[in-house]
């Protein structure tokens, strides 16, 4: 088993005043070469956006982008549809940038903040057509289980939305002092796990809110609840 560990303080920040980020791998300023990737996972920051501001359109290419709303609503555009689009905690929305999209990502409140996270996933098929969707899942659904959100566009499991990449995005909703034994798809994937709030125990190393383990080079991961814990996984190659 490989591990690597990344604890909620070490993240990269930013404070722009309206946007409050932490970064897990390197992104805009923060550069840091051994925080680049983990495989085909690019990007997993943490945001809170202050109320009735966010990110004016700009443009995408060839990228995977998932965004999970944690608490307050997003309203999303794009270049496809220029709609309004309310993504609201509880949904999930995926992006496929593909051969090019200009979009729009904005706190749809006036008067509360939103915390998010946004995932870049590498793709494994370049210049696609750019697509859109998104889909609200009942967190009853993810208590002691794990309930997939994202999944490969080439997989016939139904229930996830889909990206292009051989790559599953889940979440858990651990009670405390349960165990849960996670499995791999395939021995070349790892996954990073994030604990989103609560305490874990994996390997003998213990995590709080929003630290981290990337772990490959195994197929089982079992985990410890210490707490009622709510857990983020994101599995992915290693390769690309």
């Amino acid at each position: 088993m490989k591990k690597i560990i990344q604890r909620a303080n070490e993240r990269g920040t930013a404070d722009y005043g309206w946007l409050k980020a932490n970064f897990s791998f390197s992104f805009a300023h923060y550069y840091n070469p051994k925080k680049v990737n983990f495989g085909v996972l690019r990007v997993l920051n943490d945001d809170i956006i202050q109320a009735g501001m966010g990110f004016g359109m700009h443009p995408h290419d060839n990228m995977e982008i998932i965004t999970i709303p944690l608490s307050g609503s997003l309203k999303h555009r794009d270049s496809m549809s220029n709609e309004w689009i309310p993504l609201h905690t509880g949904e999930v929305q995926v992006m496929s940038a593909g051969n090019g999209i200009m979009h729009s990502e904005m706190n749809n409140s006036k008067k509360n903040e939103v915390n998010l996270f946004q995932i870049w996933i590498l793709p494994n098929k370049q210049e696609v057509n750019p697509r859109y969707d998104q889909k609200k899942f009942n967190s009853l659904e993810r208590k002691n289980k794990l309930q997939i959100l994202v999944s490969s566009i080439d997989e016939e499991f139904k229930g996830a939305l889909k990206i292009h990449q051989d790559a599953q995005i889940s979440r858990i909703n651990l009670d405390s002092n349960s165990n849960f034994n996670y499995t791999l798809k395939s021995e070349t994937h790892g996954v990073y796990i994030m604990v989103i709030s609560g305490e874990i125990n994996i390997d003998n190393n213990t995590f709080n809110i929003r630290d981290a383990i990337g772990i490959s080079q195994t197929k089982n991961i079992n985990i410890t609840a210490k707490r009622d814990s709510e857990l983020l996984l994101i599995e992915v190659p290693m390769q690309f």
